[in-house]
């Protein structure tokens, strides 16, 4: 039976209210209508993680009865508690605390990567600061660009701690703590390393709660434009199944929108030369996994096998778990997979000289950015993927040519390596690639059709979940993981012989690929998560065809180029090694 929590009564702004025992002032307002604002607050409820550090003071309301300033994100409730949140005690308070941040932050605003987006600078025109009383020195650390995804700038921080309450506390990476002291504190990696030097996976989340630049993507742009505007490049791009189920709230469109047409139009509009589906390598990634396993249930091989899609997890265990780097598949990424075929299978359809052809990527993830750059993604002194833009990138590009996203007229892929099915769909979202892969799985192990494709059992949000699904004499036992949080926990089972699967997906972002680190920025809104994930699943149930090996142009690409899955072409093109890195 569960018990009856406490209440307690206590008004705002003249408003009485009962809330529960535990309730912030914050928490409190919000149950009233009442807006207080807030800068390093970060609630990660979904997940049991708050940031209520109090560090800006931005939030600061004034208890009556005490005549006093406390943080409204931080100060609970108490019994006959009276809060006034615009009293003019608190207002000035919250202005001045404002203004001090902005007298030690850089002014270059116009040219920021966040302008527009930063939370910094829209409470600074709410508050109406024209201003600035407390001129002084300000911080000068040096840029950390170091990082192939993400780029590091303390002269941009604010000192809220929300990148430290996501790195430590919901990605247990822990690259990132408070260094020195007064003027001089700042968040930073150990001894001031750069990114490079520590075990941070590019995941991004920090980047996706840092309230300013301080922490953004590596801005990639600047290099696609030169090669859509060389006259003798040959520019190839794919798209990742996330991005089309997010791109269009940079329009203006609400979470959710399916815009794969438009953005195919927009590309071509860009000037690309040739517009290819990421989705036709997820097909491909699932064959080649399926394969995999298969061969490792039926002859003794290693389990259980963790799908091996995500970049930023492969960088998490290679860091940390090291000694566990036999048991990811050994698949590259559909990014990859597609780059690769662009530079070998697509060059020598189309007759192109590789060293001619620049490979374009858009995708959810800043880890992708690192990927491309990896040392085994590279065939014949040429990268497999040349560049990668985000999905915030992208809208960037559109915006910079002017062209009317909303009014677009749907184009379709060009012809090669564009062919999908419903199964690739569904790989942007947690829990997705497992079930993609366990179509195609059970067919080739048991030799019957499987008729009803969704595995509904294994979807959701939850943090980690399991389920059984029988294949004909026996059953695939898999695991779901989504946060390197939760990923940490299933990879400390199978360290220690506790695991008792055979298949398990690992993605390091909140929901998968959809709340990926380059993706509109969602704020902590799961419904934002939800919409993206539901859309996806719509994808997946309209496509004529919703298994991986049902996809015709994979097929024909194993009878013309790659022979069959697990060929030693397949192996050599399609397939990779991981290796150790020291951890800091």
């Amino acid at each position: 039976m569960k018990l009856i929590e406490k209440m307690i009564r206590c008004s705002i702004n003249g408003i009485t209210l009962d809330v529960e025992a535990g309730t912030t002032i914050l928490q409190a307002a919000k149950k009233v209508g009442v807006d207080v604002p807030t800068l390093c607050h970060l609630d990660l409820h979904d997940i049991g993680i708050a940031n209520q550090s109090a560090n800006c003071r931005v939030c600061l309301v004034e208890d009556e009865k005490r005549h006093q300033l406390v943080p409204a994100c931080a100060e609970k409730v108490v019994e006959g508690m009276a809060v006034q949140t615009d009293s003019l005690k608190a207002v000035m308070a919250r202005r001045t605390s404002l203004e001090l941040l902005l007298s030690n932050h850089p002014q270059d605003c116009l040219t920021c990567i966040k302008n527009l987006d930063c939370e910094l600078q829209t409470l600074a025109h709410d508050m109406n600061i024209k201003e600035i009383h407390y001129p002084g020195e300000k911080m000068n650390h040096p840029l950390d660009l170091t990082s192939k995804g993400i780029s590091k700038d303390s002269n941009k921080c604010i000192m809220c701690r929300r990148c430290i309450t996501m790195c430590d506390e919901v990605q247990t990476v822990g690259i990132l703590s408070p260094l020195k002291r007064g003027f001089d504190v700042v968040v930073a990696t150990a001894f001031h390393l750069d990114m490079d030097q520590t075990s941070c996976t590019y995941c991004g989340q920090c980047v996706s709660v840092c309230p300013t630049a301080a922490l953004a993507e590596m801005n990639d742009t600047p290099k696609v434009w030169r090669a859509l505007n060389h006259p003798e490049k040959h520019v190839v791009v794919q798209i990742a199944p996330a991005v089309r189920v997010a791109l269009a709230e940079e329009f203006g469109f609400p979470p959710g929108e399916i815009s794969t047409g438009k953005i195919v139009a927009a590309l071509k509009r860009l000037r690309f030369d040739t517009v290819v589906d990421t989705n036709f390598g997820a097909d491909l990634t699932v064959i080649e996994e399926a394969h995999e396993l298969v061969d490792r249930m039926e002859n003794g091989g290693r389990l259980p096998m963790l799908t091996s899609c995500c970049p930023a997890w492969v960088q998490f265990i290679e860091h940390q778990f090291p000694e566990l780097l036999d048991v990811p598949s050994s698949c590259k990424s559909p990014q990859q997979m597609v780059g690769t075929l662009i530079k070998s299978y697509y060059a020598e359809k189309r007759a192109i000289d590789p060293k001619k052809i620049v490979s374009v990527s858009v995708m959810p993830c800043l880890a992708k950015k690192a990927e491309a750059a990896r040392d085994e993604f590279h065939q014949n002194g040429l990268r497999d993927v040349d560049y990668v833009i985000t999905t915030r990138e992208l809208a960037r590009m559109i915006k910079e040519a002017a062209i009317d996203f909303k009014t677009l007229q749907e184009q379709p892929f060009d012809e090669l390596l564009s062919d999908s099915t419903g199964a690739a769909a569904i790989f942007g979202t947690t829990g997705g690639v497992l079930e993609a892969a366990a179509r195609t799985a059970y067919e080739m192990m048991t030799g019957k059709e499987l008729k009803e494709v969704d595995f509904t059992a294994i979807r959701g949000l939850e943090g980690v979940r399991e389920a059984t699904i029988p294949m004909g004499e026996r059953s695939l036992r898999i695991g779901i993981a989504h946060e390197l949080g939760n990923a940490r926990k299933l990879l400390e089972a199978i360290r220690d012989g506790k695991s008792h699967f055979d298949l398990i997906e690992i993605m390091a972002c909140p929901g998968g690929c959809i709340g990926g680190g380059g993706q509109p920025y969602h704020h902590g809104r799961l419904d934002v998560i939800k919409a993206r994930q539901e859309a996806l699943y719509r994808l997946d149930a309209t496509l004529p065809k919703r298994k991986s090996h049902q996809n015709e142009e994979v097929i024909q690409l194993y009878d013309v180029f790659l022979e069959k899955p697990g060929s030693h072409k397949a192996h050599q093109l399609l397939h990779t090694t991981y290796s150790a890195k020291t951890r800091i």
